[in-house]
């Protein structure tokens, strides 16, 4: 009987989560820190992962206009379920929570995440684009 790939069973448990975003953590049952970290870099260099911050990995799927692999998710999102899944509770910023609430017109520009008062250090980003955090 073959054995499976710490590649392929990382594969598959990434295929089956709802979540769109994964941490280094979150495959620790699968084997050690350097083996789990190449089979990161291999799905992200495969296009099935893109790698959004240190230990912080989002699904991917080919974009549109060039091919590259992009995020299935808005920065935002990503931010969001990041800040969840490291235990700090986090909203979209102050401008953003406006104009979803209808308060304001003005979209706004930069992503931003309210994390109260956690202190984050964290980078999020993907290509020019990075997260920025209020308190």
């Amino acid at each position: 009987m073959p054995q499976i790939s710490l590649e392929d069973r990382i594969k598959s448990s990434i295929s089956r989560s709802k979540s769109e975003v994964f941490l280094r953590k979150d495959f620790e049952k699968f084997g050690d820190y350097d083996q789990v970290g190449r089979a990161l870099r291999s799905l992200s260099k495969n296009g099935r992962l893109v790698r959004v911050g240190y230990g912080v990995y989002a699904k991917a799927k080919p974009s549109v206009l060039s091919g590259n692999p992009i995020p299935n998710a808005s920065l935002a999102e990503i931010g969001l379920e990041a800040m969840r899944k490291l235990g700090v509770k986090a909203d979209l910023g102050q401008s953003a929570r406006e104009y979803r609430d209808g308060k304001s017109t003005q979209m706004p520009m930069a992503t931003v995440l309210s994390v109260g008062k956690a202190r984050v250090i964290r980078k999020i980003s993907f290509g020019k684009r990075a997260l920025r955090y209020e308190r």
